[in-house]
């Protein structure tokens, strides 16, 4: 009889349908809510650490403007950046190819808040735009941070300084050049493009240099007079702009309406408040209508609802890249054309300078939307990287 009982450890096992009992279950679950805030407090310290770089860069953003006019030492100075610090342009040493022959030079310039990791690091695939497109292109992939809190113009200004110098520093090193711009970097692109195509003398451009560093917004890399020989409009080819606001942000309008409404109220609490709005940056304050001359801003009227705006057109014989984000399936919706990717709606990315009938036949505009991409993510999207190692 007992050859026919199974072995012991093929038995059922008669606790095995057993539920927990509510007892067990509560514990468990007091359990589980006991160490939220353990593994909470240990993700956000994690992710602090992975985003330090940030902390300055926002600082800088929020409040530039009144850190460089205190000469803050946390100011941000515009300069190249290698491995997490300042380089100066000699230090660059950018070098030809094997053959001799000049390389195509790639300028990274990053937005509101923002430095140059961005471009780096931090996608799922691990390396970001910069780096991958060093690796298949053979170009020269250089980073610029710069203090976003300051005037646009101030860093257009202060970004054709920078590209003066680096053309004079390496004139057989560098062959084509390509701006690419995300959100406020493609404007300070635009304006440094302004200011270029400006017939300026150089004691024009020396001035405007003593004019940054008194200000204590520019920190020059060398004492000598940046030469007018070589105009890096001449190597320019190709602007990128990422989710650029070419006609304003409209949290910007908003932030400025608000303010003026509070204001006319004129009531003690509504006064504080907006005086808080207020102390927002000059590079913020610019994002308003995509101010890129410093006439517009120091005009009379600048804080009107709609006051002057100094067209900046672009640049003959240079193709532009509008790459726009879109939060929509469908790019044909007015929900599309305000809010597009979140920050920046698509309509001002589109931008009418760009879709102006007037501009000659033979200037260069390449449009692209990006459906269900968000600001942040136009950063790391295998479509608008392929877009852009295709057309550098």
């Amino acid at each position: 009889m007992t050859d026919d009982l199974p072995p012991n450890d093929s038995l059922p096992d008669p606790h095995a349908d057993k539920q927990p009992s509510r007892w067990q279950r509560a514990v468990a679950a007091v359990g589980r809510v006991a160490v939220v805030p353990f593994n909470t407090a240990g993700y956000l310290y994690r992710t602090g650490q992975q985003n330090r770089h940030f902390t300055l860069p926002v600082l800088n953003g929020a409040f530039g403007d009144q850190l460089a006019e205190r000469h803050d030492r946390r100011a941000i100075q515009m300069s190249f950046r290698r491995h997490g610090v300042d380089v100066a342009v000699a230090s660059l040493r950018l070098t030809p190819t094997a053959e001799g022959r000049p390389r195509k030079t790639v300028v990274f310039l990053h937005g509101l808040m923002g430095d140059e990791v961005i471009w780096q690091t931090g996608s799922p695939e691990g390396l970001r735009y910069g780096p991958r497109l060093q690796q298949d292109t053979g170009a020269h992939c250089l980073y610029i941070r710069y203090n976003s809190g300051l005037h646009i113009s101030e860093n257009g200004k202060q970004l054709n300084l920078l590209l003066l110098e680096l053309l004079a520093t390496f004139p057989d090193a560098i062959g084509d050049l390509a701006l690419v711009g995300h959100s406020m970097g493609g404007l300070v692109a635009r304006s440094a493009g302004y200011y270029a195509a400006s017939p300026a003398s150089p004691q024009t451009q020396e001035g405007a240099t003593s004019q940054l560093r008194s200000s204590g917004s520019f920190q020059a890399t060398d004492t000598q007079p940046h030469p007018q020989t070589g105009n890096w409009l001449t190597h320019l080819r190709d602007v990128f702009l990422l989710g650029v606001p070419n006609d304003g942000s409209f949290l910007e309008q908003n932030s400025h309406f608000t303010a003026v409404v509070l204001r006319k109220i004129n009531l003690r609490p509504t006064r504080f408040i907006s005086g808080l709005i207020d102390k927002r940056s000059n590079g913020i304050k610019d994002l308003r209508h995509a101010i890129l001359v410093d006439e517009d801003w120091q005009d009379p009227h600048a804080n009107d609802l709609f006051p002057p705006r100094t067209l900046v057109p672009p640049l003959p014989g240079v193709r532009y890249h509008v790459l726009v984000g879109s939060l929509l399936k469908s790019a044909n919706s007015a929900l599309h054309d305000y809010f597009g990717d979140g920050l920046v709606g698509a309509g001002s990315a589109l931008g009418r300078v760009f879709g102006d009938p007037a501009l000659p036949p033979e200037q260069q505009i390449s449009t692209r939307v990006f459906s269900k991409l968000h600001h942040g993510t136009l950063l790391s999207n295998q479509e608008v990287y392929q877009y852009l190692r295709d057309h550098v």
